[in-house]
């Protein structure tokens, strides 16, 4: 069981979402600086000199002047500026990895098809090869075909 276990950790695709798990923590936390202490006091100040992380409902009859003074009462509160922060690095996050997919999928050529090794006998219509002169099926005379030239058609 261990081996299998061991097996299952080596491959690559479990060592790659481990990397992958541990980048997308770093850029949240990135992300997560850029709204609160780059994005959010400008907008605070545009909006009157709101602190987001100061809006919270107070789910009782006191009143608090800032939510620190409110959780250490142990007074329930709805953070609702605390929930727009994260929402705004959602929306961050989320526009940023779109436009890594979407880049990567333009940057990923898909190969064009292979050219076709077989054709149809116009006759019985069982598949041949692209070269044969005669349908092994029926044994039809079919002339050669030069490769992607439509079929032509001897006489029967």
């Amino acid at each position: 069981m261990f081996k299998e276990f061991k097996a299952f950790l080596s491959q690559g695709n479990v060592i790659a979402l481990a990397v992958g798990i541990i980048i997308g923590a770093a850029f949240g936390k990135i992300v997560s600086s850029f709204v609160s202490d780059i994005l959010m006091p400008p907008i605070g100040m545009l909006l009157g000199g709101v602190d987001f992380s100061n809006l919270f409902i107070t789910l009782g009859s006191a009143s608090y002047p800032t939510l620190a003074a409110a959780q250490a009462a142990g007074a329930a509160t709805i953070n609702y500026g605390l929930f727009l922060k994260a929402l705004i690095d959602f929306v961050i996050i989320a526009a940023v990895i779109f436009m890594m997919v979407r880049t990567i999928n333009r940057l990923q050529r898909q190969a064009p098809p292979p050219d076709p090794t077989t054709r149809e006998c116009p006759y019985c219509y069982s598949t041949i090869p692209l070269r044969a002169t005669r349908c092994a099926h029926c044994t039809s005379d079919v002339t050669v075909v030069a490769a992607g030239a439509p079929s032509a058609v001897a006489t029967h």
